[in-house]
């Protein structure tokens, strides 16, 4: 296939060279890691772009989607797309796809190790170990076992939690909009409740306006001075200056974030405090689970250039 003859693939988020390789073999390549910028637009000047790739925190807003008349496909690398306007995707007659369900065991496994990390203390413990203070730093450290796991979002994710907190003997509360029948855990109707009654809360729903700054210094309050939050869900469920100062406030034990409001700048109030355990918005990425969002990338570019039904087209779902 000459050059000319591929369709133009418009990357927005940074992938790894050897998929960028491999996507080139198919289809030709223009990088935009800085995102859709007004440099952007001058550079894709005189190009037709064809697809692009981009995620829920990058997204793509119809503004932008104006700006590629030629466009057919918007492809969000992995299951979240809160910042791609769907709406005016559809209106303009462009598809959708994304990759639900490939990363989730990941997630829940960073999740879990969050949650052991913060109670165990591992990190503070493995920098005195190493700095010669052994004897100083052996006091006691809670753990999971038998302790009130808290889950705002029962989706796959928060299901794979749960049933990784199973093995801990944790008792296992959730919050949603609606119970699920199908479930065995106890659901809590409201957010603060849910709080008071977990000694670990974790995030795991999905981002976008109908969950902005769910999180805030309430339900923090609530989740009292023994109490763990961990986030990997979206930076934008929890409020960040909320979440700073109820730190600052001795209200809530310590914190596990994947992600940030900000990212990737971080606080430096965040970075200042030992309680805090912060990874760079890594728990769906394994070896295993960017393979496979790859995979259901080019599935997705070689049905719809082939004209055939999208196998991961986006739904309107977006339930807790």
């Amino acid at each position: 296939m000459c050059e000319n003859s591929r369709p133009t693939l418009l990357i927005l988020i940074p992938l790894q060279p050897a998929f960028v390789a491999e996507l080139e073999r198919h289809y030709r390549v223009i990088e935009a890691q800085e995102g859709p910028n007004e440099a952007l637009w001058v550079r894709l000047q005189g190009h037709a772009v064809d697809a692009v790739l981009s995620n829920g925190s990058v997204g793509l807003k119809a503004e932008h989607m104006d700006a590629l008349p030629g466009l057919r496909l918007i492809s969000a690398f992995g299951s979240g797309y809160e910042g791609i306007d769907v709406a005016a995707a559809r209106a303009r007659g462009i598809q959708l796809s994304h990759a639900p369900g490939i990363n989730n065991a990941t997630v829940a496994d960073h999740a879990l190790m969050l949650m052991l990390a913060l109670a165990r203390g591992i990190v503070p413990l493995d920098r005195a170990v190493k700095s010669g203070a052994w004897l100083s730093s052996r006091a006691e450290r809670p753990t999971l076992n038998g302790r009130r796991l808290g889950l705002l979002g029962m989706g796959n994710i928060g299901q794979q939690i749960a049933q990784r907190a199973l093995g801990f003997d944790m008792q296992v509360a959730y919050c949603t909009r609606q119970r699920r029948a199908d479930l065995p855990y106890r659901h809590i109707n409201d957010l603060l409740g849910l709080a008071e009654q977990s000694d670990y809360l974790v995030l795991a729903c999905p981002g976008g306006d109908a969950t902005r700054h769910l999180v805030r210094r309430p339900v923090l309050r609530a989740l009292g001075p023994q109490g763990f939050l961990v986030n990997i869900a979206r930076g934008s469920v929890l409020h960040t200056g909320d979440l700073i100062a109820a730190l600052q406030a001795g209200e809530i034990a310590g914190a596990g974030l994947d992600v940030l409001e900000t990212e990737p700048e971080v606080p430096p109030e965040l970075r200042g405090m030992p309680q805090v355990l912060l990874t760079p918005h890594v728990s769906g990425r394994s070896p295993e689970a960017q393979r496979a969002q790859l995979d259901c990338l080019l599935a997705n570019l070689d049905a719809c250039f082939a004209g055939r039904q999208l196998p991961n087209g986006l739904t309107n779902a977006l339930a807790l």
